[in-house]
């Protein structure tokens, strides 16, 4: 949990980029392979996903001092499936070639681990305010990831993007991108691009060389090389 004393644009920009769900944290890996076929249905699968986290979060926070800690986890599914709910009958509704589109994956928003997660993790221990600006971010950046993933994947493997043809690719597009094997390709390469934007590095090993206090450590190289494999051992 956050402290309450950091600043409420932190809440929404950390899930943008820094905790990204999808590029960081990798969760909701189903749909994020399954639907960004094309940039129109990621879109929408995002911001489905975006309006169930915010409006979840919002009265989970609300209730979180109500609901009992034995039952607390089906009772953010129940909360959960009924903004679901809700959207599935509103895209129905009004955009059913997206409803279509979207097919079952729509309904499993319900078991989302982002959701559930961010309901467990921050909605149900922090106010009101920083728990829609989480789920905002949250959103926001799964939503992000989606049309990223969807746009290089209807480019390149249907030669279009929103439907729209686009000159020389449309003539031989790569059909390898719409496929389940494009979509894990897309996906290490935006990762990987991420990571070099964040400076992320792989953990390096701590010895002697690179100890941050081997100035005022006293130790020699023998000495700490001997207390880890006592370490190790136990």
């Amino acid at each position: 949990m956050k402290d309450n004393s950091t600043p409420l644009k932190n809440e929404f920009l950390k899930g943008l980029l820094k905790e990204n769900p999808v590029l960081v944290m990798l969760l909701g890996m189903c749909p994020t392979l399954a639907v960004t076929t094309m940039a129109s249905n990621a879109i929408g699968m995002g911001l489905a996903t975006t309006f169930v986290l915010v409006c979840s979060n919002l009265v989970i926070s609300l209730l979180k001092g109500v609901i009992p800690k034995a039952v607390r986890l089906p009772c953010f599914i129940v909360i959960i499936a009924g903004f679901v709910t809700l959207i599935s009958f509103v895209l129905e509704r009004y955009i059913p070639s997206l409803y279509e589109s979207l097919g079952v994956f729509l309904t499993l928003i319900t078991v989302n681990c982002i959701i559930l997660g961010r309901a467990e993790a921050f909605a149900s221990k922090n106010k009101v305010l920083p728990s829609v600006l989480d789920g905002l971010g949250m959103g926001l950046g799964f939503t992000l990831a989606l049309f990223a993933m969807g746009s290089v994947r209807e480019i390149f493997g249907a030669g279009s993007w929103f439907g729209m043809k686009l000159p020389v690719i449309s003539k031989d597009p790569m059909l390898i991108f719409i496929m389940p094997a494009g979509g894990f390709f897309v996906l290490g390469c935006i990762i990987a691009l991420v990571n070099k934007i964040a400076d992320r590095r792989p953990p390096q090993e701590i010895s002697c060389e690179n100890c941050p206090s081997a100035a005022i450590c006293g130790k020699d190289k023998s000495e700490c090389g001997a207390s880890a494999e006592s370490e190790a051992a136990q």
